[in-house]
């Protein structure tokens, strides 16, 4: 049984790359569907829920992501 295959530290960087851009993705949608709550309703309260939401979705996965990359690099 063959042993398993080791990527360079730029084909794991490049992983690491792909899927952040996801949650990146991910937490701009949540935040660009507050925006359109805020203009929906003519409140700022309803949307800005969603907005904080998206920032903690992106800060969240960001710090996830960073730490993991570290503890494998």
């Amino acid at each position: 049984m063959a042993g398993k295959k080791r990527m360079s530290e730029e084909q794991e960087f490049e992983i690491m790359k792909l899927v952040l851009d996801k949650f990146l993705w991910l937490g701009f949608i949540v935040m660009g569907y507050g925006l359109f709550k805020m203009m929906d309703a003519g409140a700022a309260l309803p949307g800005l829920w969603y907005m904080i939401a998206g920032a903690v979705i992106l800060i969240l996965f960001m710090i996830i992501i960073v730490k993991e990359y570290e503890v494998v690099k």
